[in-house]
């Protein structure tokens, strides 16, 4: 009356679905991209510090750019080495270095004001307006805005994202 019943096969995962593993870590990419970006970030308002009488604008325009790029490419190296190709982790890279960029400029202006003044005068500038190291940023000398500085940031998250997608690429190949 009852048949016996079939043996069942074992369930397998369709080829499709399966994800390579590539052992990236992009949480920790992230974190070591974050310090690596506060680390040149805090040269870059070193040196400004250090040589803002002495430069013209074109001068802080180079160092400007070149402080992008620069912190795009470590974070960039360093996100793509240990994320290695993630995605999230490579536009969280892009996202750290455009920030570094801009908090590198924006935090040389209270300590170039502390040079000139005292720092108690600009902590009392900062406490009356917190916001005047961005509005610095964002308008040159004539009022305008000053779109080089909004092309820094590109360049840094692009510098970012692009080196740490090509060493995410090569090192998940190997």
């Amino acid at each position: 009356m009852y048949s016996a019943p079939h043996p069942a096969q074992p369930f397998q995962v369709p080829p499709v679905a399966q994800q390579p593993n590539n052992g990236g870590n992009p949480v920790g990419a992230i974190f070591l991209g974050l310090f690596a970006s506060v680390v040149v970030s805090l040269l870059y308002s070193g040196l400004i510090m250090a040589t803002y009488k002495e430069q013209s604008v074109t001068t802080s325009n180079v160092l400007y750019f070149a402080h992008a790029l620069l912190n795009g490419a470590v974070v960039g190296f360093l996100v793509g080495s240990v994320g290695r190709g993630n995605n999230g982790a490579g536009i969280g890279g892009a996202v750290i270095a455009a920030l570094g960029a801009f908090f590198g400029y924006a935090n040389s202006i209270p300590l170039v004001f502390a040079m000139e003044e005292t720092p108690k005068a600009a902590f009392d500038v900062l406490e009356h307006e917190p916001f005047l190291p961005a509005k610095l940023w964002w308008h040159n000398n004539t009022g305008g805005v000053d779109w080089l500085n909004l092309l820094g940031l590109v360049l840094a998250a692009a510098a970012a994202w692009g080196l740490c997608y090509v060493i995410g690429m090569r090192r998940r190949q190997a």
